[in-house]
């Protein structure tokens, strides 16, 4: 099976969901979001997969969410795109679907 890992690697949950897939005997294709960034074709298919729409991919906790609170699908993904780090994280992709890690276990839903 693969399984990508929309990862950022000095977020310790996104690290645990590394540690845990490769606990699992899993080899996951790690993608670093924040070298990376994003593309708009990648959150819909995310945020279609992962359920919640586009507003279901974004990290609340980051400043910039703030101001992003009830914005139409277009904005958000265009934010995200902009500034990755507004993208919630660990995301794990496999052709089961996609989670966010959050909490941890919910990685598991895909494998």
């Amino acid at each position: 099976m693969t399984v990508t890992l929309f990862h950022k690697p000095t977020c310790s949950t996104s690290r645990a969901a590394l540690a845990l897939l490769k606990e699992r005997g899993l080899d996951p294709v790690v993608v670093d979001y924040m070298k990376t960034g994003w593309t708009r074709e990648t959150l819909l298919r995310l945020a279609a997969s992962n359920g919640g729409g586009v507003a279901g991919l974004l990290r609340t906790k980051e400043e910039g969410a703030k101001a992003l609170k009830g914005a139409d699908e277009e904005t958000l993904i265009a934010a995200m795109i902009a500034d990755p780090v507004l993208v919630e994280r660990p995301i794990a992709e496999t052709p089961k679907g996609a989670r966010v890690g959050r909490p941890l276990e919910r990685v598991l839903e895909v494998l």
